[in-house]
């Protein structure tokens, strides 16, 4: 790829920052939207859990195809075609007339997505070529994501009260038109030098558990945590897990080579990228229901509430990246585990009397974390990769996000449904208190990795990885993983 211009590369990044804003954007504007879409469409509540796990479950499942598709077809032709599908998509879920279709169109939504978020990244490390530099875009790039979804409650809190949840897709269809444009005009098509095979079961193989895993998580409460469907299905995934495992390990180009976890950092970043979106997601989806449900306040009250961790996200995000490229990314790390735990035990004892200012410090205290957590999580997942490798590893970095967002919604939904609903029915504030209690466990998870995967010894870890992933097979002579 040619050099460019300091103002060419930094248009580029923005324009792969803007996909980026659609998809974060829509994924926690819909949040707000749950109790309208509720009532519209007389949705239970497992059918708002797959209103936001549809997309993330389905971005989760091709990212790392999606990356591959980048590298073998052209960056830029896929990146268009993602974010081309993830308009038509949100058409889609704008005129849904019922929940099946709703669910349907976000799926749609989540194949476009999974073609943006990997093939962005993969763009912007080869126009970066810079060490430096590139670690200043990556930052840039995650704390961009991180803005996008913070930001997400305020917009669709907005759009729900000046028109209905319908807004809310109606809203990407012209900002997907002007990023296509703009990406044909300015971004410059690239290709890997030799591109990975498809890897067709391992794909399969890795839909199917992530699937599974969803389905019986949301689905329990209903038909029963011991019930015959739950334990079958989740047999089913756990059966898809380790074929995928033993598959991998088998071939000379796998969709996710275990060898990658043999990086401390790497293996601690997926971890990670889980964990903290597992404290976000979980923490909107609750705060979400809490704030409309069982407190009563409108769409749009309730997404200005959340405005203090728009407003704290976009403060630590840009300067978490700065600090990660200039320092390392273990005190970001620390941090964001720290401010993770103290936002969910500030409302471990959430009840409808709950004072407004701990709502609005805990909500502060959450974007300090998320937006602190975002640029390490990245960097420290490609950090050591050999080149060719940057762009995979930041697919799993990615998916461990959407994996850590699907989880979220699934996890705490069905625990706050169970108690709910249970034989005590406490109410939801009362339900709600072991959901933080697990985001506080999530929170903690982060600080743990955070120092184990960033000292001396962890690092030479992802220097050995590097050096075995780029090592000539004994019988062709070439590198096993390109």
């Amino acid at each position: 790829m040619p050099e460019f211009s300091n103002r060419r590369r930094y248009l580029i990044l923005t324009i792969c920052c803007l996909s980026l804003f659609l998809v974060g954007i829509d994924n926690t504007a819909v949040n707000v939207a749950l109790p309208a879409i509720q009532r519209d469409l007389h949705a239970p509540v497992s059918g708002l859990q797959w209103t936001i796990d549809a997309y993330a479950l389905t971005m989760a499942s091709l990212l790392i195809l999606a990356g591959s598709l980048g590298d073998r077809f052209g960056r830029r032709r896929v990146f268009m075609t993602g974010l081309s599908v993830f308009t038509v998509g949100s058409v889609l879920c704008a005129v849904a007339p019922n929940l099946g279709a709703l669910v349907g169109s976000r799926a749609a939504q989540g194949v476009g997505g999974a073609m943006m978020n990997p093939v962005a990244m993969s763009i912007i490390t080869n126009v970066f070529t810079d060490a430096r530099d590139r670690a200043k875009a990556i930052g840039v790039w995650a704390a961009a994501f991180g803005v996008s979804m913070a930001l997400g409650p305020v917009v669709g809190g907005l759009l729900l009260d000046a028109t209905s949840w319908r807004a809310i897709f109606w809203l990407n269809v012209p900002v997907g038109v002007a990023a296509v444009t703009l990406t044909r005009i300015f971004v410059p098509e690239s290709k890997a030098p030799t591109a990975r095979r498809f890897d067709p079961v391992g794909q399969v193989l890795g839909i199917v558990f992530l699937t599974g895993v969803t389905y019986a998580i949301i689905e329990a409460p209903h038909a029963g945590w011991l019930s015959a469907r739950t334990l079958g299905v989740a047999a089913v995934a756990l059966a898809a897990a380790v074929g995928f495992v033993r598959y991998e390990l088998r071939r000379e180009q796998p969709l996710i080579d275990p060898r990658f976890f043999g990086s401390v950092p790497f293996a601690g970043a997926t971890l990670m990228a889980i964990s903290g979106f597992v404290a976000l997601s979980g923490f909107l989806f609750m705060n979400t229901l809490y704030l409309q449900e069982a407190l009563g306040y409108s769409a749009l009250k309730a997404g200005l509430l959340t405005l203090p961790i728009a407003l704290t996200s976009v403060l630590a995000g840009p300067r978490s990246g700065r600090y990660v490229a200039a320092h390392g990314p273990r005190v970001p790390l620390l941090l964001a585990g720290v401010l993770f735990s103290l936002s969910a035990l500030m409302l471990t004892r959430l009840s409808a009397d709950t004072p407004v200012a701990l709502l609005l410090a805990a909500y502060a205290v959450l974007g300090l974390g998320f937006g602190a957590l975002n640029p390490p999580i990245t960097n420290t997942a490609v950090s050591g990769m050999p080149r060719a490798q940057a762009g995979v590893a930041a697919a799993v970095a990615s998916t461990s996000r959407q994996v850590g967002q699907t989880l979220g919604v699934a996890v705490i939904g069905s625990v706050v449904v169970a108690r709910a609903t249970g034989p005590a029915r406490t109410g939801l504030p009362a339900a709600s208190h072991a959901g933080w209690w697990i985001l506080v466990g999530c929170g903690l998870a982060v600080l743990v990795l955070g120092m184990l995967t960033t000292g001396t010894r962890a690092v030479a870890t992802a220097a050995r990885t590097a050096a075995r992933l780029t090592e000539p097979t004994t019988e062709t002579g070439i590198p096993a993983l390109r």
